[in-house]
């Protein structure tokens, strides 16, 4: 590597740091979960990614990771109402819309992270031209050098988020059967029709971010997990954001930032979680509704979005681009 090069990264890294330390200066508006996880070992930052990965972002990128590692927090070890109360809370604090575009922003940060992938779009030598390709067709991105690599970093970044949160909620659903021995879980919920507007009303409401979001989200992308394998879509129009803001065209990323078949299981679980509570009577079918459908089902939808679509799912995406 030349000198020049070796100074190119260490900007690209830099750049990084300041993006993701600007999101952490917010203050917090949210109350924390019951129970947040803490890294049981320090770890590196993360390898270097584009120095256009902007706040903006990022900062999307931020509203994905946040809801999951507090989610993933929930302890399954129920104590009484407000505990489930709380975590239902927790749960609920995300709109559909905002955490998949956030999905697709997060993996487009993992992918940023594939030094071959970032070299080859800046080596384009019609950056204008094949910003407007990638616009049509995402899956274009995948074709550069380095950009499977990236869409396995995607991938695995992606994975891992969702599967953590699924194994979680399997927990969680668990102690929605287990924690009927104890009285307090057969008791009716006092105001079944409050607690049904509060959960709405929070997975209305935007994504608001705390201090500590910029380095939990420098932590998880340091997981640096791959998952080979072709690319779904969502992964696909993950790495061309990715390339787009390399490009400095982020405005046309935009568009990429919503997929179909992800939109519509995400959009889905908050319904189905809606009914459950609609329906539900005591505490411990809280509980169960809490686990299946707030964590079990959108940790499911994420996994998804790692898999490689039918041919109809492929036509609908092509079809959504073209918009």
């Amino acid at each position: 590597m030349t000198t020049t090069g070796k100074s190119g990264l260490a900007f690209v890294a830099s750049a990084l740091a300041i993006t993701l330390t600007l999101i952490g200066c917010a203050t917090p508006q949210k109350p924390p979960p019951r129970i947040a996880r803490a890294p049981t070992a320090s770890r590196p930052a993360p390898p270097a990614a584009a120095e256009t990965a902007d706040r903006g972002l990022a900062a999307q990128a931020s509203a994905f990771e946040s809801f999951m590692r507090h989610a993933r927090g929930i302890d399954p070890g129920f104590s009484g109402p407000s505990d489930v109360a709380q975590a239902l809370q927790t749960a609920a604090s995300h709109e559909p819309h905002e955490l998949e575009a956030g999905m697709v922003a997060y993996a487009a940060l993992a992918a940023l992270q594939e030094p071959r992938f970032v070299a080859a779009v800046r080596a384009e030598p019609s950056p204008a031209e094949f910003a407007r390709r990638l616009s049509a067709d995402p899956r274009a991105a995948l074709a550069l050098q380095g950009g499977e690599a990236a869409g396995a970093r995607a991938s695995g970044a992606l994975y891992a988020q969702g599967e953590g949160l699924a194994g979680e909620g399997e927990k969680v659903k668990h102690a929605a059967y287990a924690v009927q021995h104890q009285a307090w879980s057969k008791a009716k919920v006092p105001d079944a029709a409050g607690r049904l507007s509060q959960v709405k009303r929070l997975s209305a409401e935007s994504y608001r971010p705390s201090r500590e979001d910029g380095a939990q989200l420098r932590l998880a992308l340091a997981e640096n997990t791959r998952r080979p394998g072709a690319p779904s879509p969502l992964v696909a129009r993950s790495v061309a954001l990715a390339a787009l803001s390399v490009l400095g065209e982020e405005a046309r990323g935009r568009s990429l930032m919503s997929e179909p078949r992800t939109g519509d299981c995400l959009h889905m679980a908050k319904l189905n979680l809606y009914q459950c509570l609609a329906s539900a009577g005591p505490h411990y079918e809280d509980i169960y509704c809490l686990g299946q459908h707030a964590m079990i089902d959108p940790g499911q939808c994420v996994v998804d979005a790692t898999r490689s679509a039918t041919p109809r799912q492929v036509a609908m995406n092509r079809a959504h681009s073209a918009r």
